[in-house]
């Protein structure tokens, strides 16, 4: 192994890398233990499939009806999924009798069917995915009559995204929140914002509860500095954990995603987030039709519905091809720094490497991708 590979590993980014020596139970290592039985080491295929199947077992057999309805819940939420399922349904096949119903309304209907059955995103093949992602796009054409265009490309390989914000730049313009905004399609009436500025006093340190997060006079204050939070993204991120139905999970790239249409609401994961960054939509999103951002992804920015979760993903519709997250752009000061942390050569391990950098609550141990530092 290389000196830079080295200097990479010794930064522990990645809390979820399989360790080389493996224990049998005794309490030592393979190496020192005096057992004569030796456990097979499995191959990353079969560590792959055992990690699935105990994280979400027979879910990988089901298909969209079973995993919608095979589920616990109490009577009364079973009976409201069952008469919102019926209702659909009923509308579908009335809708496709019906000899004056236009086809583009018969189709509408058929989408919203196979809509409500479709499975969780995370257990579709490709295949599937790009069927659900296509039933959106001409979804929204007859509802609209405009187009978009909307991914689910997956996560390369060998890219694993990190985040570092430079304190010292950052002078609280909030051109970064006001991109945010436009680029991820979040709600104009509510004023939903999945970045915080934090205006703090200087001498004060990182005190959270004194901050000022709504100001509205000219910045840079005197004897204030300047922080930004959202999602970190972590390696072990207790919202994923936490979340009873399985929508929101970690991609292989850090990426920490929800499926908006399997997410039921509970707010479970806004509770276990340590960082404040998730968003709950109370109503559903307004955008003017002429601010919509039609550049979409399925796990990112397309429209969602009313009493769903939403935060930062990196703007998975920009980074998964290569660009720059809107706030990155945005920022007139140059204080935030995106890109593959395995990458030796980008700017983001330059500054892991060069900087002295921080990150928040790291006794929490939940390996956040996203790192303060000064100059």
């Amino acid at each position: 192994m290389s000196d830079t590979s080295k200097k990479w590993f010794s930064l522990n980014l990645n809390s979820r890398r399989k360790q080389s020596k493996s224990s049998c139970g005794c309490g030592k290592t393979s190496e020192g233990c005096s057992s004569t039985h030796k456990k097979e080491e499995l191959s990353e295929e079969e560590f792959f499939n055992a990690a699935v199947n105990a994280s979400i077992g027979e879910e990988r057999n089901k298909d969209g009806f079973d995993q919608v309805f095979d589920v616990k819940m109490n009577r009364r939420s079973a009976f409201k999924q069952l008469t919102a399922s019926l209702l659909i349904g009923a509308g579908a096949v009335t809708t496709s009798c019906s000899v004056t119903t236009s086809k583009e309304t018969k189709e509408k209907a058929q989408i919203d069917w196979e809509e409500q059955f479709k499975g969780n995103y995370k257990l579709m093949s490709d295949t599937e995915k790009k069927e659900t992602v296509d039933r959106l796009v001409r979804s929204y054409q007859l509802r609209t009559g405009k187009t978009i265009s909307m991914s689910s490309k997956n996560a390369e390989e060998n890219v694993l995204f990190g985040y570092a914000f430079n304190i010292s730049k950052c002078q609280g313009y909030m051109d970064c929140v006001s991109a945010c905004v436009e680029e991820n399609n979040q709600d104009r009436n509510s004023q939903m914002e999945y970045i915080r500025i934090h205006e703090m006093k200087d001498g004060k340190g990182f005190n959270f509860n004194e901050a000022d997060d709504n100001y509205y006079h000219e910045v840079p204050a005197e004897g204030h500095f300047y922080m930004g939070t959202q999602c970190f993204h972590c390696d072990n991120p207790p919202c994923v954990d936490v979340c009873p139905v399985q929508a929101t999970w970690r991609e292989d790239d850090g990426l920490v995603v929800i499926d908006y249409d399997w997410c039921v609401g509970c707010r479970y994961c806004m509770a276990a987030c340590p960082y404040d960054g998730r968003r709950f939509n109370w109503s559903k999103p307004e955008v003017p039709e002429n601010e919509v951002n039609k550049n979409q992804h399925y796990l990112g920015n397309r429209m969602r519905k009313k009493g769903v979760m939403e935060k930062c993903t990196f703007c998975v519709q920009r980074s998964r091809e290569g660009k720059n997250p809107a706030c990155v752009e945005a920022c007139p000061t140059g204080a935030r720094v995106f890109g593959n942390l395995l990458d030796p050569k980008s700017t983001i391990r330059w500054v892991l490497e060069n900087k002295k950098v921080f990150r928040l609550k790291e006794d929490l141990g939940t390996e956040p991708k996203f790192w303060y530092y000064m100059d």
